[in-house]
């Protein structure tokens, strides 16, 4: 019997909801992002979320994939009208017009910030010198919805013409891909993803 309680692992219970929750945080959530593709696929994923929850994006996120060209930004940011229109008639992705056309344009700024930086990647990740931020939280409500490393991507990001990227957005990108790490202490990821 007290061998079966080791295997037992604590996650953050945000994630037990459902199996996908919890693959998404066991294998995904957390973890450093470097690759560029995969930073816009959050982006567009954060931005999708806006007034959701992110369990309900994670249900469509194949239908994201498929939607938005396997979240090819240059691809996306050359999506015509047409296919934008065919958008708003999909059930798998949220069929919202001005979600849908701020993906093409943050594709469109997210190349921008590629020719400035040479990868988006270098620009996101100077917010926090280069590494992530491990922080040690105990319970959930001690988690922020935001931080001043948020408040002042978000607002360069809006500077630059992204849209539905306010801070709570920004932050859940920065927790999503390993800017920060919010997972809880006592989450056998905590240590995974480079706590201590």
């Amino acid at each position: 019997m007290a061998s079966e309680q080791k295997t037992v692992k604590f996650r953050c219970p945000w994630c037990l909801g459902f199996e996908q929750y919890v693959r998404y945080h066991d294998e995904e959530w957390g973890v450093p992002v470097f690759d560029d593709q995969k930073q816009f696929e959050f982006l567009i994923l954060e931005s999708a979320q806006a007034g959701l929850s992110w369990s309900t994006i994670l249900k469509k996120r194949e239908g994201y994939r498929k939607a938005f060209a396997d979240f090819d930004y240059r691809i996306v940011a050359d999506l015509p009208e047409g296919y934008i229109q065919e958008l708003l008639q999909d059930p798998k992705i949220i069929r919202n017009q001005l979600k849908i056309r701020a993906a093409i344009n943050n594709a469109q700024r997210f190349m921008e910030i590629q020719s400035e930086f040479g990868k988006f990647s270098d620009y996101i990740w100077d917010f926090v010198d280069g590494k992530p931020i491990q922080n040690k939280w105990k319970e959930l409500s001690q988690v922020p919805a935001t931080s001043e490393i948020s408040d002042k991507l978000s607002k360069d990001l809006k500077k630059r013409g992204f849209k539905f990227l306010g801070s709570t957005i920004v932050y859940a990108h920065m927790q999503a891909t390993g800017l920060v790490n919010d997972h809880l202490v006592d989450c056998w990821r905590h240590r995974e993803v480079g706590g201590n």
